[in-house]
């Protein structure tokens, strides 16, 4: 019912927007079509420099008239010609195009789901699921107290939690999907999320990611001095997220997190993630690729290889249990499908109605009115969008690199905002559109509050390292 609130909320929110900017600005005449069928965008104020500032190729441009675009950045001067107002135009499909987007992305999901899901049986069949669950099974009974002991379930969630942490997109959402489905198994209520898949996607959106790659890649794409230095405010803030994940979430199901064996797995994880910093952090940014690069590919070989050897160990049929487990990847994906093109047109009205850029107008007022910096709101666009659509976030990201340089503070703030969340909603939308269900509970709540601890955590850390 939440979920459907929100969804209801977005189209009707973003209707209304877009009727007020072309019922009242001749800047907005083409707003309807753009939303349907074009490609349009938020317009967003986020800077105003000298002209002497900017790059001889602008000031000669906007000597020559009033206004110019550049790669999604628009200038307007002034009628002296000494001020420029710098806009941000974040290009957005339409509704049409979005749905065909969101079925390409659902296709393209079931080569990868056939993959990972036909491993996984293999892996079930032959007792890999249930060994992993054992050994996870004391910290996990304790988080998941319904969940009966030594569920396969266990196996799965850890899978997709190590699966995030190494940064591995393509292999977290096959884990996660089956993870939810063995959850589904024991639900009571198949319309309604049950405690433990609440608590499971709550942590898995947090998105604990251990290194950054693609943030730092398109930091040094852009000639960021010190592309890596985002790194270690990108970890504290999305372990604060997963922090705060767990904790909601606990409070919320009366969950004691002061058990021994809680505090010992969670002390043992932070203690772990620290040497890994502390070793990640003597290394430059080549050799921090690298090892990235040979760690994440290494694991997901590791765990094939552990897979057919013990399918081979234990005498089982490795290939059929391989097609078994891939037929039931490629129906997933496809399930999905109305849900993904549900949620995603709802989010593509909100950002080409020009939602955003009403909400950063409002929050740089307050924050002037107020007498604070309001230097961290030229990055938020990123975190704002981020819940809503992860690409939409990273080219916000890249926007406000282009504008403001690579190594400015907002530019920064962005990075660190991009790698401490995730994409709250197309979570949702996919997770539980998987095993159908249609009363979410507190799940969006708990997950958007979770959302605000790590946005608040990035920019009191960019504040820290950037100040």
């Amino acid at each position: 019912m939440v979920l459907s609130r929100i969804w209801s909320a977005f189209i009707i929110v973003a209707i209304v927007v877009a009727s007020i900017k072309y019922l009242f600005s001749p800047n907005y005449k083409d707003i309807y079509n753009d939303m349907v069928v074009g490609k349009g965008g938020d317009t967003v104020q986020i800077a105003t420099r000298p002209m002497a500032e900017l790059s001889p190729q602008i000031q000669q441009n906007l000597l020559k008239k009033a206004d110019y675009t550049e790669s999604h950045i628009s200038y307007k001067t002034d009628s002296l010609k000494q001020n420029v107002q710098v806009y941000r135009v974040s290009a957005a499909d339409g509704v049409i195009g979005t749905s065909e987007t969101a079925v390409k992305i659902c296709l393209g999901l079931i080569g990868i789901m056939t993959l990972f899901m036909g491993f996984m049986s293999i892996a079930e069949k032959a007792g890999g699921i249930n060994l992993l669950s054992r050994l996870i099974q004391p910290f996990f009974s304790k988080l998941f107290p319904e969940i009966p002991k030594n569920h396969p379930s266990f196996g799965h969630m850890m899978l997709n939690f190590s699966a995030n942490l190494l940064g591995l997109d393509n292999a977290a959402t096959p884990f996660g999907l089956k993870a939810m489905e063995s959850l589904q198994t024991l639900n009571p209520s198949k319309d309604t999320a049950s405690n433990a898949q609440i608590m499971f996607l709550a942590l898995h959106a947090s998105g604990l990611t251990l290194i950054p790659v693609s943030i730092i890649a398109i930091r040094a794409s852009m000639g960021a001095e010190n592309p890596t230095d985002i790194f270690l405010p990108c970890l504290i803030a999305t372990f604060a997220a997963t922090m705060a994940a767990m904790i909601i979430v606990s409070i919320k199901q009366k969950i004691n997190l002061f058990q021994p064996v809680v505090l010992a797995y969670v002390g043992g994880i932070s203690a772990v993630i620290a040497a890994l910093v502390v070793f990640l952090l003597k290394l430059n940014q080549s050799e921090l690729a690298e090892f990235s690069k040979v760690l994440s590919n290494g694991i997901i070989l590791l765990i094939f290889f552990a897979i057919v050897l013990g399918g081979v160990y234990k005498k089982i049929d490795v290939f059929d249990s391989f097609i078994e487990g891939a037929k039931e990847g490629f129906w997933t994906s496809v399930k999905i499908i109305p849900y993904l093109v549900g949620m995603l047109i709802a989010i593509s009205l909100l950002r080409t109605s020009g939602v955003f850029e009403v909400i950063i107008d409002g929050m740089k007022w307050i924050a002037d009115v107020a007498g604070a910096d309001t230097r961290f709101v030229d990055g938020l666009p990123t975190a704002l969008i981020k819940p809503l659509s992860g690409s939409g976030a990273r080219g916000m990201m890249v926007d406000t690199m282009t504008t403001f340089g690579p190594d400015s503070f907002p530019s920064r703030l962005a990075g660190v905002l991009q790698g401490s969340s995730d994409t709250t909603f197309y979570v949702i939308a996919v997770y539980f559109g998987a095993v159908a269900i249609k009363n979410t509970r507190y799940t969006v709540g708990a997950m958007l509050l979770a959302d605000l601890v790590g946005i608040i955590t990035a920019i009191t850390l960019a504040y820290l390292f950037f100040g």
